[in-house]
Order: structure tokens, then sequence, then C-alpha cells
């Protein structure tokens, strides 16, 4: 099973007991972080009276303020820190960084007993990837400390290579390891980690209490990614785009592959370069690390670009232009395009024959291209309707539809106005919308594509305006099945699938 910290990081001293009987709760192991006490030093007179009582092992941790500490907190107050607490007898684990590491392993300044089995010498950058990262693994593993942790910044799913290369090297070297890759580029490292032979990984108590960029809760990490049951025969299947967090696909898709049995996973690649991404890591004959990648979804922005690294692409995507969805087949990447089913599917649910309907839709994006050729092929008479009239006439065109200017639109004169934009989406976009109720006053149904609020200020507009609302979960959750069927041959459970979408809209309400 993967071992999971959790981190306490309080203030004030008589926050302690507490914090830690709650990280007790939920995780394998549990961090102390002295540097968040207003005075550090009363970590060492709790731990020297209480370090025995506590349930699960512990990690003492004093950071320094290039790691990640308190400004205040210079080498001598580490230095005193570390003097003053006999980690030896009490049993439990510290963290050191490299200075102070050799400090004590040099026989002038030793002055504690150090049980160097229980010491995690670690180094943190919180900018990015050092150049010289193999250079600091090797000055780490020639200390006597029995652990390396290496936690640096990432800011794109490639920069989680060399961590996993040197979780390679620490196993082939015998030696144990903490890799993390900090910000939500990094969150691959903190679940394939574990499996892939990382000591340890670290997740928050809860979702308020995260001091990590990137860091997933404990909950997260055992009941949507089941990181317990990962190991290296795990199907890896995931979603590349920029950004990815807000994603409501890996609660989806993980929570139908435990409703079925399957021994997958599904994760978040925050992705810059998608030619890269792909060449380096998704396609079987050129990646740079040895997982079974399954298959990706892909979203914005990455749907047209990534057509030219697939082998073979399904005549409907290419003629929409955009793929969203890859199968890692016979050492071959083959694309598809679910966007337009999910689209279609939904729409005739609730509005019927789409045959000569007056679709607009806002927007020239891959969601925008999917819905205007899934409409054309229902016989409907679309209208493009985008901020750069250019990029509309261009789709417009494409589909032997019509254009008009987005600019003070009226859309009276439509039965379905679809907003293919992401103006609504949960952040800094929430509060915006391509259309409100004096625009849609007379419109039959309204269809946002965005799914996250699950009721976005476009919605509430058509409401206001009185016509007919169509969330874009449902389009999620359609496309959602057919991407299941292509990578696993089977049908999921829908309803399993639904409830977890559900469950997570709920909570970020």
């Amino acid at each position: 099973m993967a071992k999971i910290c959790v981190p306490v990081c309080v203030r004030h001293p008589d926050e302690m007991r507490e914090a830690i009987a709650a990280a007790n709760r939920v995780g394998d192991i549990v961090e102390l972080r002295a540097d968040c006490l207003v005075d550090p030093r009363a970590a060492v007179s709790f731990l020297h009276e209480n370090a025995r009582t506590i349930e699960r092992p512990l990690i003492v941790t004093m950071r320094s303020p290039e790691q990640g500490g308190r400004a205040e907190i210079d080498y001598q107050t580490r230095r005193e820190f570390w003097s003053e607490l006999d980690h030896s007898k009490a049993g439990f684990f510290i963290d050191l960084e490299l200075d102070m590491v050799r400090d004590f392993a040099s026989l002038e300044s030793a002055k504690l007993p150090v049980d160097w089995s229980r010491v995690i010498c670690s180094h943190h950058d919180f900018t990015r990837v050092p150049d010289d990262l193999e250079r600091i693994f090797e000055l780490m593993a020639a200390t006597p400390a029995e652990t390396i942790k290496i936690a640096v910044q990432t800011d794109d799913a490639l920069d989680c290579l060399p961590l996993f290369k040197l979780l390679n090297r620490a196993q082939a070297e015998r030696r144990e390891m903490i890799a993390i890759g900090m910000g939500e580029a990094g969150v691959m490292t903190r679940i394939l980690g574990p499996s892939r032979g990382s000591f340890l990984t670290y997740a928050a108590l809860d979702g308020d209490s995260s001091n990590a960029p990137g860091q997933l809760t404990a909950q997260e990490l055992r009941e949507v990614y089941r990181i317990d049951h990962i190991d290296p025969d795990t199907q890896v299947f995931g979603i590349m785009g920029q950004p990815v967090g807000h994603s409501l696909s890996p609660q989806i898709h993980n929570a139908a592959f435990a409703a079925g049995g399957l021994n997958a996973v599904y994760l978040p690649f925050e992705v810059r370069d998608a030619v890269q991404f792909i060449r380096r890591m998704a396609h079987p004959k050129t990646r740079e690390l040895d997982w079974k990648l399954s298959g990706l979804s892909v979203t914005a922005p990455h749907k047209s670009t990534v057509m030219q690294t697939l082998d073979w692409i399904e005549p409907a995507a290419k003629e929409i232009g955009a793929v969203n969805t890859i199968v890692v087949r016979d050492d071959q990447l083959r694309g598809y395009n679910t966007d337009a089913t999910g689209f279609i599917s939904s729409l005739r649910n609730v509005f019927g024959s789409l045959k000569d309907a007056r679709c607009a839709i806002i927007g020239a994006g891959g969601a925008a291209r999917a819905g205007s050729w899934a409409l054309s092929e229902q016989g409907a008479d679309v209208t493009i309707l985008a901020r750069d009239i250019s990029e509309a006439q261009s789709l417009a065109d494409r589909f032997g539809a019509k254009c008009r200017e987005l600019s003070g639109a009226a859309y009276g004169d439509f039965d379905v106005v679809v907003n293919a934009t992401p103006l609504g989406t949960h952040g800094q976009l929430e509060n915006e919308t391509p259309a409100t109720a004096a625009q849609l006053r007379e419109v039959r149904l309204a269809y946002d594509l965005v799914y996250n609020p699950l009721e976005t200020r476009f919605i509430r507009e058509a409401r206001a305006a009185g016509c007919d609302v169509l969330s874009g979960i449902e389009m999620l959750l359609a496309q959602a099945i057919e991407q299941f069927k292509l990578w696993t041959g089977r049908d999921p459970d829908i309803e399993v699938m639904r409830t977890a979408a559900m469950r997570r809209l709920s909570r970020k309400a």
C-alpha cells in the first residue's frame, strides 16, 4: 500500500495535539512542520513528552527560508533546534536540508546522536526543475541519510520526467527516495510516485489545509485515484490540456474504472506543448517513461494541434478538424472525436429532431467545431458567432454554416443557442456570459457546454429569459461514455459516472 504523509502546519503549540490526531485519522505518516509554529522550540518539549504516544510514524521538519520556511528561521535557529531535539530515542524521522545533514555528519560538529536510518535529506526548489538535478541527487546520495527527498516546481507535465527517472535510478542504486513535483503539473508524481518506488507521497488533510501547490487531499488519493491499488501493471489514462485542474474527468473515469473492477487510473496532465508531450511521454515508440499509458482525453488548447502527432484519425474527427480522444493500440496512437457524439445526443434527448432547427453557436474553438459538424449532419440551420469574425467565417465556411458578428447580437430568431466559449467557467471567468437575458428572449433552448459550475451565468440569464436550458454536464458525460468504450471495449456504469460528477460539483458549490 502507498504511504500517505499528511503535514501538520499550525502556529500555536496548543493546536498541535488536535491537528496531529486529525492527520492520524487519514494518513499513514504525520509530518510536523515546526517552522510553522510561532515559537518552533515549543515543538521540542512537545515531542519529548508526546512522540511515543502518536499513533502514526512521525516526520519532524524545520524548513529553512530558502526551502519554504519562514524568513526569521536562519541557519543558527535551525542548528539549535535540531541540537535540542533527540530523535534517536523517540523514534521519529527528521527531515534535514543538505547543509544540515552535512553539518551533523561531520565529526567536528556532531553534538547529538543521529539515527541516520531515520533521516530524510531534502531539497526543495519552488521556482523550477533545476538543470543539475542529477548532481543534486548525487550530493544527497553521498550523505549517510537513509532517504533522499527532492521536491521541485513543475509547470508542465514534461517537468515530471526527470523526477521519474531519478526514482528509477534510486531503485537501481537501492536508495530510498521521495520525488515530488509541486504545482498542478506535478500531480502525477504524487499519485504514481509510490508505485514507482517513492518512499511516500504527501497529501493534505482537507481542501483548506494544503500547504503545497498541487497537493491533493488524502481522501482524493484514496477514494478518487485509488492510490493503494496502483501498481506497475496499472493502465494509465488522463486528460491533457492547459488548464486541467478544473476538469471533472478524473472523478468520472476513475469512478467508472472502480465500478468495472479495472486496474486503471485516470490523471490530469498539465501540458503546454502537445507535440512534445506526445513524443516524449505518450507515443509507445518514442516515450521516455516506462508506463502503461493506454489512452488520453484532449482538451483546450490541443484538440487540433495533437492531430499531427497521430498515426490514424477517424474520418469524422478529420472532418471536424479536432480530436478529443486518443487510444493507444498496437504501438500506434489513434484519434477520435467523441465531443460531437456527446454534443448531439444530449441535445436531441431534450430538443428532439434538429432538422431545419435554427441553431446559433457562440465560439469558434474545438467544441464549436464538433457542435457545428454534428448539427450540420443533423440538417440544422447553423450560424456561427465569435469575437474574431474571421475565425467565425472560417468555421462557417468549413461546415456550410452562416456567420454573424457577436458584438450586440440578438438571438430571438434562433431555436437553440449554444455557448461553446469558456465564459462562465469556474474561476476568473465565472461571472461572465456570452449572452444576457435580453438577448435570449424568444429562444427555445439555451445549451451551455461549460459544466463547472453546474449552473453558469449563461444558464441563469437563459432561465430569466424563459428559455429551456441544458447544462454542459450532459455532453461531458455522453462523450466520456464513448471514450470509456473506445479505451476498454466495455460499457461503463453510467449512473456511477453521473454520481461522481455531481458529487464533485456539489463540493465546489
